[in-house]
């Protein structure tokens, strides 16, 4: 990506302009008066370690072929979703409108706010806790956490969190292979310069 990737988003009636859109059932409406203020990063890959292929966006759309590996035999009931999917090349996908309520944090807390889901925005990486994640992938969260920044002010830059800050005794992603200090050292590099 080049460096005017952040003037490639857009954000129109809470979708993101430019990603690919693939609709997931898996969301609902978020409670009257909730403004968004967080911004939640998860880490996926189906099967685990493992990238590329369509079972991401299956899990999401709620049609996963459970027979396709054995590992999956416990996720066909499972109704889970995100906002976004960056993938390991930085192909960002949008599954569900960022003025709904997606299902990816769970039973989860911040700053002593119960039910992270109501006010968040969840953003999975495709990857796993102990791989590195790849540049395209820093460079789109860095470009879409900027601009999701200026499109929803109460998310900032102290309101960018992992899951397992949401969900400590649950979680662990997107874990140490994510680099914060990188990650939030060029945010704010992109953020004053714009």
């Amino acid at each position: 990506m080049t460096g005017d990737t952040v003037n490639k988003w857009q954000i129109e009636n809470g979708c993101l302009l430019a990603a690919g859109q693939v609709a997931s059932p898996n969301f609902n409406q978020r409670p009257d008066g909730c403004p968004i203020s967080l911004l939640v990063i998860h880490n996926i890959s189906l099967p685990a370690g493992h990238f590329g292929g369509p079972y991401i966006q299956q899990l999401f759309a709620n049609c996963l072929d459970t027979e396709a590996d054995a590992c999956f035999a416990d996720l066909g009931s499972l109704q889970v979703s995100a906002h976004l999917l960056i993938d390991r090349n930085g192909v960002v996908t949008q599954f569900v409108n960022f003025d709904q309520r997606a299902w990816h944090a769970g039973v989860s807390s911040f700053a002593a706010c119960e039910n992270c889901n109501d006010y968040s925005i969840g953003i999975e990486l495709e990857g796993c806790d102990q791989i590195s994640y790849t540049v395209p992938q820093y460079d789109q969260l860095v470009s879409i956490s900027q601009l999701l920044m200026r499109y929803y002010p109460a998310i900032t830059l102290d309101r960018i969190v992992g899951h397992s800050d949401v969900a400590p005794a649950r979680k662990t992603d997107p874990g140490p292979a994510f680099d914060w200090g990188f990650f939030r050292q060029r945010l704010l590099t992109k953020t004053t310069n714009t």
